[in-house]
């Protein structure tokens, strides 16, 4: 089988030829030898490969942050390589984590580093691979970096883990849309069906039929035998949605089962054995509710060896036009639904969707319903319902937190000239968010010319 050849660029792209040229030579020829190349000018290739940021002992703390907030521009896998001849002390590689780093390498273990770095960039690869097919585009929405990264972890955890898996996020979120497709893309080859149950709609005096199944009047009205959760789920996935609400007992009930694989039926001496892969959701946030005492601590870590956070909609907000469009033509049963007036898009973009994702869909749905006619979905399709309930007054933009952030800066030394700049460069990132991509709405949300705004993001590309 031929070696699947993969690529990263180097950033800065002068260090290569500074004085640990030699260093980074003798590290890239090992990764030759894997079958990776490394491209030069990153600026070229935006979107197609990751950064390997070269760092030495002195980098300043601003070219970091300069590497990071380009990464993040453009959805791009950071890997750093230290240059240096002294291990970097752990505060730093901790740092470089905690900004967004996937991993932070030595050059002056170039067999070693490049061997961990071509296994991360075939990881990454194989991730990318399956997150560009059009299963995972039709089930879960959204291009924002947030909500990329965050399917990333889920395929990963799905294809190379067999472990429990814990979906924290609010509601609305998509807790159950995850917990499918981490069934769906689970590679066991005998691999059988995913068993749905919501912990919120459990009868405590049935519980125990709900999970173990029971026998043939074990009780009042058990006319029959019936198989529960644990047996049904065997081979195959259970997912318990809203685990927080489960009484403690069940909880208990729950940690031995999914430590042992046996159990019994209601009314029965006979244990049998049961093997399926647990998957939990919640809104709950389960640590504080272990602190009070309302959930097992036992049960809490043997839940969460692999846990997924699932962000709410308002910190994926450039995803909203995509997703209310999706929403639209699923309303209308067409491909080629209508489009959104800008001042709706405005609308759509400007609310915190405290029900997050499904809040928005049943906003878009109840457009749908109001539409006539084949023009653009207008203001006027907004129900009355929701211009009680969305309000809106001026907003003080000139207000306190921006007069704090100048006082900052002009405490830190930034003069007139850099803060007008850095200024200009956030509100021409947001407008284009906010417009979604679109660079004719983020000059006309600006006032400035198409021009203006593709000669800034032409620059931004070749800084």
């Amino acid at each position: 089988m031929q070696t699947q050849k993969l690529s990263f660029s180097v950033w800065p792209p002068h260090r290569l030829y500074d004085e640990h040229a030699t260093v980074f030579q003798n590290f890239a020829q090992s990764l030759s030898k894997l079958g990776t190349d490394c491209v030069a000018h990153p600026h070229q290739v935006y979107g197609e490969h990751p950064l390997l940021f070269l760092i030495e002992e002195h980098t300043p703390e601003e070219e970091e942050q300069d590497c990071f907030k380009l990464a993040q521009e453009h959805n791009l896998a950071v890997y750093v390589l230290h240059l240096g001849e002294k291990r970097l002390p752990f505060y730093r590689t901790w740092r470089l984590l905690g900004m967004g780093a996937e991993d932070v390498l030595s050059a002056r273990e170039p067999v070693t580093s490049a061997e961990c770095l071509h296994a991360r960039l075939k990881r990454r690869a194989y991730l990318d691979k399956i997150l560009a097919t059009e299963s995972i585009k039709q089930q879960l929405l959204g291009n924002s970096n947030v909500w990329q990264n965050t399917l990333r972890s889920i395929i990963e955890v799905a294809c190379f883990s067999q472990a429990p898996v814990l979906i924290l996020g609010e509601s609305g979120t998509g807790k159950e849309q995850v917990a499918r497709l981490i069934h769906e893309l689970d590679k066991r080859p005998d691999k059988e069906d995913l068993i749905l149950l919501d912990c919120t709609t459990i009868v405590p005096e049935l519980s125990g039929s709900e999970f173990f199944g029971h026998e043939k009047g074990s009780f009042t009205n058990a006319v029959s035998t019936r198989e529960g959760a644990f047996a049904l789920a065997n081979r195959g996935s259970l997912f318990l949605d809203e685990v927080g609400e489960l009484p403690l007992r069940l909880q208990a009930e729950l940690l031995r089962v999914s430590q042992e694989g046996l159990f019994k039926r209601v009314g029965s001496n006979h244990w049998q054995k049961t093997s399926f892969r647990l998957v939990c959701a919640t809104n709950r946030k389960l640590q504080l509710e272990v602190e009070k005492g309302n959930f097992r601590e036992d049960l809490y870590y043997r839940l969460s060896t692999c846990i997924i956070r699932l962000p709410p909609l308002r910190e994926r907000k450039t995803d909203i036009p995509e997703l209310a469009q999706s929403f639209l033509a699923e309303a209308l049963g067409t491909t080629s639904p209508p489009a959104f007036d800008p001042q709706v898009r405005n609308f759509l973009m400007t609310q915190n969707y405290p029900g997050n994702v499904r809040q928005l869909k049943q906003l878009i749905t109840r457009l749908a319903y109001r539409h006539s006619g084949k023009g653009p979905i207008t203001m006027g399709d907004i129900p009355n319902a929701d211009r009680e309930q969305y309000v809106f007054s001026a907003h003080d933009w000139q207000g306190q937190g921006l007069k704090e952030a100048i006082l900052q800066a002009i405490e830190d030394g930034v003069g007139l000239k850099e803060i007008k700049r850095i200024a200009g460069d956030v509100a021409l990132n947001l407008a284009i968010e906010v417009a979604a991509g679109n660079l004719q709405e983020a000059a006309r949300r600006l006032d400035v010319s198409d021009r203006l705004v593709q000669g800034w993001l032409a620059e931004k590309k070749t800084e």
